[in-house]
């Protein structure tokens, strides 16, 4: 069959009027209702446990669609993305046939797609009728676009644009934007900020604010060309939007305990199984508002305090010891700032130092050691996989025999190394384990002896939660963030395990809790005292890049940290002078809240108190200073001290070898005043009936690293009178004071009684 050429002309030309009329027919017909309706997203609420609102949200980004009439909305705003996006937009129609031809042949002539020609009629189409991003979506979208526009007017058609438009973070339009980046809203930007939204309509999420500060600076400085261009911003308007911050000030927040609902939303999503996802929805979460704003001044203080010292980030975490509810969650002193602002130290592991010694001790007392169980503070060599290992204390001393109690109290290295050399590496993880530290994740041998000091990475709410362990005797629990579970609800058995035994539990706490037993460390009148029972514990990693600082009372947990996220040292801040006190003040802000309540004495699990010799830790003997120690049944000691009358107690091999090497000289040196008062004796080999006990003679003193010069002083003591008719004279002057301030020199020391006179004593203070 033979088709003429008019046929074919008919056939092409009939195909060409159908899709006209069809074209015409799919333009003219009206638009659904639902289509332009403003969007109704459901808003998912946190609020903390009291009801405070803490952050509206629909994403785990924090932000949600806010619709606003344009009419409402800053008249700068609007003219930034039309500049922007479609500077012809109000000459042409719903496409601009100018700029796709142009499109085309620069299309044409590169070979690939490198301008789409789109409008903000186009765009929108695209908005509300996603099509791919191809050529054949390309002719739907422009289909649509002309649809629009024969239905919408020009600015019913921006309306729609400005509210649909995605801004990075999950903001839905100009008015979500604006909240999120700037705490503002539409109504009023500047232009900086107009621009900068502008801007990120070609690539919101990888050029957001929150993103990449330095990249958003680039998008608005080019939107800011671009309005220049157009006239609706004139140079000196640009010179001063490139010097406004690309995020709101600090003070300018767009929710609420930050660090705490970005991970609310990233453990509960949009709050599936809890209500949410049908028309809006309430969650109550763990968290005391009151509190949480208390933390924050006070990490922010902190940072402020120590930034001289090379401090410029801390965080804090505070637990309800019973129910295991976050009561506040502070992860960096700004949440705003820029990128690093929200890492978040709460949940970021890093090493603790000292911090999991109680676990260790814990540990050593279920298998049989007492706070009475002496130590060796003394040079030692352990042989590991990775060569010699010369564990040091960090006021580079050496303290000799001490006490288990002494020990943990004052933080001494060598000790703790001792007991984890004694009990295995192995065994002090399997602890730490069940103590929650999951981010221990390396095997034993890879920590080796240092897992004792904490020479693997942990995070603050682990530890935090670990120690609440030790004050819900010895019992592992979880965390909570949701306060939607009944309060008085136990978590169930597969959810809890035993860490170490109540016995245990308790005479960590007790040893923790013992001023005179961290006196040796870390001196008197610390911010580590406080006026309600309260176990507290610091710890410093290697170069001091990380302080940490832990308190556990019967009623509530804190634990703080303080150092650089990028690792950098701080120069020589402690755990006692950096984070001891945050986590001081952050108690204190607790226990105006929550009752703390009363540790669990030893006593209420089984323990009973013996009295024994200070330096030897066995049964008190004539002539030995005497302490009274908790002891497990069965773990008292059954000798009597004979040392001191004679010899009936020899010492080990090892502390004869370090006291014929010097030990006892250094002993002295390091100003431990645990020895027995009989060592000082008369010319005639008897103790005098009205002598100094404390300083001995030829005693030598430096002052601790870390500790304030108001904190380093030595006890003044006389035995032979009664203490309230005593007198001193230091260096021939009468004092009051009946302690002794560590000052450099050569001090001569005597005491008189009822008109008796003590011998004369002679100390040194190094400088």
């Amino acid at each position: 069959m033979i088709v003429s050429r008019r046929g074919i002309a008919l056939t092409v030309l009939g195909g060409v009027a159908v899709c006209a009329a069809a074209t015409a027919a799919f333009i003219a017909w009206p638009l659904p209702r639902a289509l332009t309706a403003p969007i109704a997203q459901p808003a998912l609420t946190l609020t903390d446990r009291d009801g405070v609102v803490l952050r509206t949200t629909r994403a785990a980004d924090g932000s949600r669609a806010r619709w606003m009439p344009i009419g409402e909305m800053d008249a700068k705003l609007i003219a930034a993305f039309v500049a922007v996006e479609d500077r012809r937009y109000f000459s042409h129609g719903a496409v601009d046939w100018r700029a796709v031809a142009r499109a085309a042949y620069h299309d044409a002539r590169a070979g690939r797609v490198v301008s789409g020609a789109s409008t903000i009629a186009m765009q929108t189409a695209r908005l509300l009728h996603p099509t791919p991003r191809m050529i054949p979506g390309k002719v739907v979208q422009a289909l649509w676009a002309l649809r629009l526009g024969a239905h919408l007017s020009k600015q019913e058609m921006l309306e729609q644009y400005l509210n649909r438009i995605q801004l990075g973070q999950g903001a839905v339009g100009v008015e979500s934007g604006a909240s999120l980046y700037f705490g503002a809203t539409a109504r009023e930007v500047s232009v900086g900020q107009a621009a900068m939204l502008a801007g990120l309509a070609h690539a919101p999420s990888a050029d957001n604010p929150l993103v990449s500060p330095r990249r958003a600076q680039g998008r608005r400085a080019r939107a800011l060309a671009r309005m220049q261009g157009a006239g609706v911003a004139s140079a000196q308007d640009v010179a001063l939007a490139a010097e406004e911050p690309v995020l709101a000030a600090a003070s300018a927040q767009r929710f609420l305990a930050p660090h705490f609902t970005t991970r609310f939303l990233a453990e509960y999503g949009d709050g599936s199984g809890g209500g949410a996802g049908e028309g809006d929805a309430a969650i109550r979460t763990s968290l005391d508002y009151a509190l949480e704003n208390d933390v924050e001044l006070e990490v922010k203080r902190t940072v402020l305090d120590l930034r001289e010292r090379g401090v410029e980030q801390a965080a804090a975490v505070v637990l309800d010891n019973r129910t295991g509810e976050v009561l506040a969650w502070v992860g960096s002193p700004n949440f705003w700032a820029d990128t690093s602002g929200q890492t978040d130290m709460v949940i970021s592991p890093r090493q603790p130092g000292s911090a999991l010694k109680p676990f260790l001790y814990g540990l050593a007392f279920d298998r049989g050691f007492t706070p009475a169980s002496i130590l060796a503070d003394i040079p030692h060599t352990y042989q590991t996989s990775t060569g010699p290992y010369h564990p040091r204390n960090y006021d580079r001393r050496f303290h000799g025999p001490v006490r288990a109690r002494t020990a943990l109290g004052s933080s001494y290295n060598i000790p703790a190394i001792e007991l984890a050399q004694q009990l295995g590496a192995g065994s002090l993880l399997q602890t730490l384990h069940l103590a929650g530290f999951a981010s221990l994740r390396e095997s034993a041998d890879y920590y080796g002896l240092g897992l004792a000091l904490g020479n693997g990475d942990v995070s603050l709410l682990e530890l935090a939660n670990g120690y609440r362990s030790l004050a819900n005797g010895g019992v592992w629990m979880p965390v909570t963030i949701d306060a939607r579970v009944t309060r008085t609800e136990r978590p169930s058995r597969s959810e809890s395990h035993r860490v170490m035994t109540p016995l245990a539990a308790a005479l960590v706490l007790d040893i923790l809790a013992d001023p005179v037993a961290r006196a040796p460390g870390f001196g008197i009148e610390s911010a580590l005292e406080f006026p309600f029972p309260a176990a507290v514990k610091t710890g410093t990693s290697r170069h001091f890049t990380d302080n940490w600082a832990v308190a556990t009372t019967a009623a509530f947990t804190v634990a703080v940290w303080v150092g650089n996220f990028n690792g950098r040292p701080m120069d020589g801040v402690s755990g006692v002078t950096g984070a001891g006190p945050l986590m001081h003040r952050v108690v204190m802000h607790a226990a105006e809240r929550y009752e703390p309540g009363a540790l669990p004495s030893p006593a209420s699990v089984g323990a009973a108190q013996a009295e024994v010799c200070a330096l030897s830790g066995l049964l008190v003997a004539d002539g030995c200073s005497s302490l009274t120690e908790w002891f497990a049944p069965g773990t008292a000691p059954t000798v009597h001290d004979n040392w001191h009358r004679g010899g009936g107690v020899t010492l080990p091999a090892e502390y004869a070898e370090w006291r014929s090497q010097g030990g006892d000289a250094m002993l002295a040196a390091a100003g431990d005043s645990t020895l027995p008062a009989t060592h000082v004796a008369s010319s005639s080999g008897r103790a005098p009936s009205f002598h100094i006990s404390s300083p001995r003679n030829g005693d030598r003193y430096g002052v601790p690293p870390g500790v304030e010069a108001r904190f380093a002083t030595i006890a003044l003591r006389a035995e032979g009178a009664d203490a309230r008719t005593v007198h001193w004279f230091v260096d021939g002057r009468p004092t009051s004071a009946n302690r002794l301030a560590l000052v450099a020199g050569t001090h001569v020391i005597r005491a008189s009684a009822s008109g008796a006179q003590s011998d004369e004593v002679r100390v040194a203070v190094e400088r």
